[in-house]
């Protein structure tokens, strides 16, 4: 499945600039706490191409589409799972409209973010389920004229695996990060070397792989650094958030500038990072001057920790979770290996 957008210009290209956030600038249109942002691709269309445009405008190469919660899973909390096809559909069209009027290539890439639902043994979905549940979303957005899959914000292996087998039922190309957010692991334990290992193994691996979300920016990037020390050739995603969200006047506010994340984009350039983009938090004004400094500031040698921590703040936790016993179950040692 080498012959799509994001293969090409991957080809072409030194980096791609991703987008922003999506539940950020839609809260900022009057999104409600609760509400599925996905039932706007139907009833609020000039809010989603104003979102999509903002990050074209910005200077976006590839933008999400307002998909992230459109799978039945998520929708049946709202009673919408019976819309899943149709909103999918819709949010994907909405891209197609802004990205095939930019006058230069961008890529409409087609949010699929969790279940929300445990995987046995521990909870109840099965792989069989997951697969039927990501394939029903991807066909909605190929029929929208999807150009890639973007599997985001996930920390089982399970379910990265179905979403995988997803995008090969449904013949489109993928990508897929996950999110590392307890002491530089997913919430399911996930290191940044095991997932190196996961995505190479799989059946249908994605065209580019990486991390989203998260802690903050400099916890993402330590995490690129455990990619890059597996020594893989795919391309690799980073999608930090803007700063670390603070809680004040009744609403969630990241602390991150526009120049704390023009900072973070050269630095993933420079850690070898080849799709480059924020996450919650991260507005129009943030991608500008991600751009920017993307295009001023010539190469540098890849980051050190100590350069990452200087320039966007300390790590949260001390390790990054590869090489650290410390976040598995507690289990009887025998003779421990230095």
């Amino acid at each position: 499945m080498s012959d799509n957008a994001l293969s090409r210009m991957l080809a072409s290209r030194d980096w791609i600039m991703a987008d922003g956030a999506t539940g950020t600038n839609l809260f900022n249109m009057g999104l409600s706490s609760g509400e599925p942002p996905e039932l706007w691709n139907v009833d609020e269309p000039g809010n989603i191409r104003k979102l999509y445009s903002m990050a074209v405008e910005a200077g976006s190469d590839l933008f999400l589409t307002n998909t992230f919660g459109g799978n039945a899973a998520r929708l049946k909390l709202h009673n919408a799972q019976g819309r899943v096809r149709e909103l999918n559909r819709a949010g994907v069209e909405l891209g197609r409209e802004i990205a095939d009027k930019a006058g230069r290539p961008v890529i409409v890439a087609g949010s699929v973010g969790p279940t929300g639902e445990i995987f046995e043994p521990m909870g109840t979905m099965t792989h069989a389920t997951a697969v039927e549940i990501f394939h029903e979303q991807i066909e909605g957005m190929k029929e929208g004229g999807v150009d890639v899959v973007w599997v985001e914000t996930i920390s089982a292996p399970e379910e990265y695996k179905a979403a995988a087998e997803a995008c090969r039922l449904a013949g489109v190309a993928w990508c897929g990060t996950m999110s590392f957010d307890t002491a530089g692991r997913t919430m399911m334990g996930v290191t940044s070397a095991a997932m190196t290992e996961m995505v190479e193994k799989l059946p249908n691996p994605p065209i580019a792989f990486g991390a989203n979300c998260g802690v903050g920016a400099s916890d993402l990037l330590r995490t690129v650094l455990g990619f890059v020390a597996q020594g893989t050739e795919r391309p690799i995603i980073a999608k930090g958030n803007a700063g670390i969200p603070k809680y004040h006047d009744g609403h969630i506010h990241y602390d991150g500038t526009p120049e704390l994340m023009a900072e973070y984009a050269v630095l993933a350039r420079d850690a070898g990072v080849r799709l480059i983009g924020g996450c919650c938090g991260t507005m129009p004004n943030h991608l500008r001057a991600m751009r920017d400094a993307l295009e001023s500031r010539p190469k540098g040698p890849r980051p050190s920790l100590d350069s990452i921590s200087d320039a966007l703040g300390g790590f949260s936790s001390a390790s990054d979770g590869t090489g650290d016993t410390s976040g598995e179950p507690k289990r009887e040692r025998r003779g421990r290996r230095r």
